[in-house]
């Protein structure tokens, strides 16, 4: 395991920027470059472009291409651009040589595509992937791709892998392979990630394990609440942790459970909801119902109330009380 130029970027809030459509459905980018400064100006620490919540799935290789080259364009620098990388092992490559050729930072590995393997395969598929370009990876472990801790360690080696995101919230697990790769690789660098649809909610839990970098979905229509929680939980301010966990992210969650595809189509009905136009959801994902976008934008209202409470509480605290 070798020191990563982006695994050092990789430090604060990680903004999952949703690709934006037009009327006619097409990609609209000046709409999502908009949305990617946007993001940036508010505080992302990286752009992770082309993924889940971009609708990875969804794009045509053009489509692809496009996107993150706007992602770059738009970050010149700033922050890292790390681009979504997945289907079976010959698409993926071609997606992480498109993104390399792109100006890319990094690749995200989502899963393969339908099949179920076994771990050997796991390894093959991910190093098949980390050995095709020169950019750093990051995995990301969910649904059909379960990584054992001995096969997280295995890819720790490569040079190329520098992190794991794990979408699938078992924390037995994540101790165990954070414990594997500690005790394979003493004193080596590698990066995990809490990447649940709604970190923030579990991320109290994962810090305990020493996970303290996260995905946040919820950025892309309330950077403000995500920044202000990010803000907190790093600052070891528990009471406004609390606060916006039991008034904002516990009711997103709850709220985001009610449909299918939620995790990504209510967060598109809430960048609409807060002045942008990002359009609706490709098939086979569908819009969320009416009366859950109402129910979002009174949840968008009453974190945002919260955070005025907590600065007008500020305002009137004695001057270094």
């Amino acid at each position: 395991m070798t020191s990563s130029l982006l695994a050092a970027r990789l430090d604060g809030l990680l903004f999952f920027p949703v690709t934006a459509y037009g009327p006619d459905g097409s990609v609209d980018l000046d709409t999502f470059r908009a949305h990617v400064r946007g993001g940036i100006d508010a505080g992302a620490a990286a752009v992770f472009a082309c993924c889940g919540t971009g609708e990875f799935h969804a794009l045509t290789p053009e489509e692809f291409r496009a996107c993150v080259s706007a992602a770059v364009a738009e970050a010149a620098g700033r922050v890292p651009v790390v681009a979504g990388a997945g289907y079976g092992t010959a698409l993926a490559v071609q997606y992480a040589r498109a993104a390399e050729e792109e100006g890319a930072d990094g690749l995200l590995a989502l899963p393969p595509y339908l099949v179920v393997p076994d771990q050997e395969g796991l390894r093959r598929h991910y190093t098949a992937l980390a050995d095709a370009t020169g950019l750093d990876v990051v995995v990301y472990q969910r649904d059909n791709a379960v990584l054992a801790p001995a096969t997280v360690a295995q890819l720790a080696r490569h040079p190329r892998i520098v992190g794991l995101k794990d979408g699938v919230g078992d924390l037995d697990l994540m101790q165990r392979i954070v414990s594997a790769v500690r005790t394979a690789e003493p004193g080596g660098e590698f990066l995990y990630f809490n990447g649940l649809p709604t970190a923030e909610l579990t991320s109290p839990a994962y810090r305990g394990i020493g996970v303290t970098l996260y995905s946040s979905a919820a950025f892309c229509f309330v950077p403000e609440i995500a920044v202000a929680f990010h803000r907190a939980l790093a600052g070891g301010d528990e009471a406004t942790v609390r606060r916006l966990l039991d008034g904002f992210y516990r009711p997103l969650v709850e709220l985001r459970d009610k449909g299918r595809g939620y995790a990504v189509s209510l967060v598109k009905a809430g960048v609409r909801l807060r002045g942008l136009d990002v359009g609706g959801v490709r098939p086979p994902l569908s819009e969320p119902a009416a009366a859950h976008v109402e129910e979002l934008a009174a949840l968008v209202e009453r974190g945002l109330a919260l955070l005025a409470e907590d600065a007008r509480a500020d305002g009137e605290r004695p001057h270094g009380a």
